[in-house]
């Protein structure tokens, strides 16, 4: 059995910020040969943004792109060179997958749309990753990833319902995208093994979103009805931060209030149903409070599971790295890099029996030109350089 599930695949890596180097790093982590190819002049947009240590940008040390960036080979190419571009020909060649997030119009602009790397290479797998795919009346829009959250559906349903619209903290779009991205590669490469034919996949960041709010689209079709935005739940004080408590059913309800040593709460006609303790919410903080704020909210969340509760708390990143579940698991892993010296990165998803991850630093900035060029196309080191001096690599 092979040591890492992707081992052999070859990828070129064409993408740049978030939802595409997500894509890569995922089939990076699985063993494949993902070669990052970055614009000369500062490479990949995601290296001027921070967090930097220190708070002291620098290209080699953004955590965003040290993160999406890990285990894969790096090379500079400028496609807007026609040397460039014969150079990425060549590279095609000997590819099996092509990742790109640029907009709909850039590749065939360039002479590289897939008709023209198909001739290259029959089976070539071309992914696209665009804001709404590469066809549609919004095909060449930009968007923001508030404004992806907001045509999928999704800030219509998130949020307390007496207070504006929300969309998630982050980047959720792009890393729904990213992992849409890397589900349908691995489809289309299973295809292109199994008949011998490559095709593009193209993947919509608006489609990544809307298809996670199925139950809302299935609801209304259904129903009629309009999902809505409501709390779920509400929150109470601890010791050392809140904690968030399901609205419970009676049985549930009955069972919490003995818990915290208050069964008349049961009875109690302001609180005996969902809707009534939301109507007297206010009044319910302050009763449970009492007993919540004599714990941590770890505590209460134990206690509270411990008698079939649903209960979660807002994890800080301090909570996540010490998390005794994350930590029995190995979730988290430490990757040295050049510039940064070691730091702890989160690990995988998902675990596969048998076959490990691959765990490297993000490439430098056209640090394997010499392996990739050189090596593998079999250029020489002077004829790199005439090709720095012409500033296409």
């Amino acid at each position: 059995m092979a040591e890492h599930a992707l081992s052999g695949l070859r990828v070129l890596d064409l993408t740049h910020y978030i939802a595409g180097p997500f894509c890569t790093k995922l089939l990076a982590g699985h063993g494949a040969e993902v070669i990052k190819i970055e614009r000369p002049d500062g490479g990949d947009g995601a290296r001027r943004l921070g967090p930097f240590p220190g708070d002291v940008p620098h290209p080699e040390k953004s955590a965003l792109f040290l993160y999406l960036n890990t285990s894969k080979k790096g090379i500079t190419l400028n496609l807007k060179t026609a040397t460039g571009r014969t150079l990425f020909r060549e590279l095609v060649r000997q590819a099996d997958v092509v990742v790109e997030n640029f907009a709909p119009r850039v590749l065939p602009s360039l002479g590289l749309d897939y008709p023209a790397l198909a001739e290259l290479n029959p089976h070539i797998v071309l992914v696209s990753i665009s804001n709404f795919g590469q066809t549609g009346p919004y095909r060449d829009y930009q968007a923001a990833d508030i404004t992806e959250f907001a045509l999928s559906g999704h800030m219509n349903s998130f949020g307390d319902p007496q207070r504006e619209p929300l969309k998630y903290g982050g980047a959720p779009s792009q890393y729904m995208a990213g992992l849409n991205a890397y589900y349908a590669t691995m489809a289309a490469v299973f295809h292109a093994a199994r008949t011998g034919e490559g095709q593009q996949v193209d993947v919509s960041i608006q489609e990544a979103l809307t298809t996670a709010h199925g139950q809302a689209l299935i609801q209304y079709e259904y129903t009629g009805t309009v999902a809505r935005r409501s709390r779920g739940g509400m929150e109470f004080p601890c010791q050392d931060g809140p904690i968030h408590i399901v609205d419970q059913q009676p049985q549930q309800w009955a069972r919490f209030t003995e818990l915290i040593g208050q069964p008349e709460l049961a009875q109690d006609p302001r609180f005996r149903t969902a809707s009534d303790r939301r109507e007297h919410a206010q009044e319910l903080v302050e009763a449970v409070s009492v007993w919540t704020r004599q714990h941590t909210k770890e505590e209460v969340y134990h206690l509270a599971q411990g008698v079939r509760i649903p209960t979660s708390y807002p994890t800080s990143t301090a909570d996540l790295l010490a998390s005794a579940q994350l930590q029995a698991r190995g979730f988290f892993i430490e990757i040295d890099h050049p510039a940064t010296g070691p730091v702890t990165y989160p690990g995988a998803a998902y675990e596969m029996r048998g076959l490990s991850w691959v765990w490297g630093p993000a490439p430098q900035l056209g640090q394997h030109n010499v392996e990739v060029y050189c090596g593998r196309l079999g250029y020489s080191k002077a004829d790199l350089v005439r090709l720095r001096q012409s500033n296409v690599i």
